[in-house]
């Protein structure tokens, strides 16, 4: 298990657990977030620290330091 910011671009996973507080936490689940859904890392942005997801059919973007609160597993 590792990280999501910590995932090889164009590497699929599977969430495993959500973490962080709160609204933040809630977010996510909101967006899609939910173990067990595979995703894939699209891209990988160094200027802001952003990462680019593809979950359900969306892209999304998360700051590094968001990422760090999923743990995924590979493929």
């Amino acid at each position: 298990m590792i990280r999501l910011d910590e995932l090889l671009l164009g590497s699929c996973a599977r969430l495993v657990h959500v973490g962080g507080e709160g609204a933040f936490r809630r977010r996510l689940l909101e967006l899609g977030f939910l173990p067990g859904t595979p995703l894939r890392l699209v891209r990988r942005m160094d200027v802001g620290g952003v990462l680019e997801v593809e979950l359900r059919g969306v892209r999304l973007s998360l700051r590094r330091s968001e990422a760090r609160e999923l743990a995924v597993e590979d493929l």
